[in-house]
């Protein structure tokens, strides 16, 4: 059985006010080509298919465009539900595409989507585990619910002799080492009450992972109680933290006896996201210029000590795609006005709070204030 897994697409999504969309057009066709090229029999979507739960409609047709040319290569697709999908809008009409071999886990009812394969060795299970907030299926962490949605849906797994795959979107740990994140994930929690165990998918073949933006493997690969646990990444990068991240999805065989073989398939974005550093007038000489592609998307470290005019439309005459402009000088002296004192680890939340309160304001906090910030802190404790 020959995989294809992906995820984090965030279709509709904006990057300092570029809209993301024609990138993403272009790195879905190429992802079609891919399946086209590499045969594969499913393809796996983990979660986070829009930017928002509310999508605009250019980003709706968009997916709607996506899914009929995976649908003319005679293949079945999985789409589970992320954190910034809405649950309801993306598992509308998902019995009606039932029957079109597009399997939608939008939210999750008592037990977990299956759908089962099969290749020339047998059936491959497929469970869809979309992402739930603990509290929907009465738990208080993360784990405890991922625990609970296996159980309610499995009883005799580990000994039905079946190969399966788990398809789900959320913060997977390995003991104490948590994924590598991104600037562009707003809402992961770390080292919290998000954080799933991978112990939790020991039973599991291959568990395609979304949720993350880098690609990377939580299991160890020399030794690893469980089948591969991956994060596919986002199939373009969203922030300047991606830079030099690679982009790929994620070619996945399932053998005859469950085992699972990798390799990454490169993307070519539409443009590259890189960083740029310099005084102004260097950077917009045409030889600096013909080093890279003008066309990429920039963010430019200018180094000049006196004041510029218009820096952004001189470097635009040049860089059109130029994102954001970081004045070293300016970051220099704000770091110098921020710097903390050695002995902040050793104070309590409310005198951090204090001392933030004071920076924000440039008043010491009052007793009435500092009262019901005492009161905050016990509750939260």
């Amino acid at each position: 059985m020959r995989i294809l897994h992906t995820g984090d697409l965030h279709i509709g999504k904006s990057v300092n006010n570029f809209s993301m969309i024609p990138d993403q057009k272009k790195i879905l066709d190429e992802m079609v080509e891919i399946a086209r090229e590499y045969g594969v029999s499913a393809f796996v979507i983990a979660g986070d298919v829009y930017d928002r739960s509310i999508p605009t409609a250019e980003a709706v047709m968009v997916m709607n465009d996506f899914l009929e040319k995976l649908r003319e290569l005679n293949l079945d697709i999985f789409i589970i539900s992320g954190n910034h999908d809405s649950p309801e809008r993306l598992g509308f009409a998902q019995e009606i595409l039932e029957k079109q071999s597009v399997h939608i886990a939008g939210t999750y009812k008592e037990h977990l989507k299956q759908v089962t394969l099969s290749d020339e060795y047998g059936e491959v299970i497929f469970t869809l585990m979309p992402f739930v907030k603990a509290s929907v299926v009465g738990e208080e962490t993360s784990e405890n619910a991922v625990k609970k949605m296996l159980t309610d849906t499995f009883s005799q797994k580990e000994d039905d002799g079946k190969r399966h795959v788990l398809i789900t979107h959320f913060f997977v740990t390995n003991g104490t080492h948590e994924p590598e994140l991104s600037d562009s994930e707003t809402t992961v929690l770390v080292g919290g009450l998000d954080n799933v165990d991978i112990r939790c998918f020991e039973t599991f073949g291959y568990t395609a992972l979304g949720h993350i933006h880098k690609p990377q493997r939580m299991d160890d690969e020399e030794d690893s109680a469980t089948g591969p646990v991956v994060y596919a990444g986002s199939p373009l990068a969203y922030s300047f933290s991606e830079c030099n991240q690679e982009k790929s999805v994620v070619i996945a065989d399932m053998n005859q006896d469950g085992r699972v073989d990798l390799q990454r398939v490169k993307l070519h974005p539409l443009h590259q996201m890189r960083k740029i550093k310099g005084r102004l007038e260097e950077l917009i000489k045409p030889e600096v210029a013909a080093l890279a592609d003008v066309n990429d998307y920039l963010q430019v470290t200018l180094t000049d000590e006196e004041e510029l005019i218009d820096p952004m439309g001189t470097l635009r005459s040049v860089y059109p795609n130029v994102m954001q402009i970081v004045f070293e000088k300016k970051e220099r002296e704000r770091a110098e006005e921020t710097e903390l004192p050695a002995s902040v680890e050793r104070k309590t939340a409310q005198e951090l709070f204090e001392d933030f309160y004071e920076q924000v304001r440039g008043q010491k906090m009052d007793e009435e204030h500092r009262q019901v910030i005492d009161q905050v802190v016990k509750e939260i404790s």
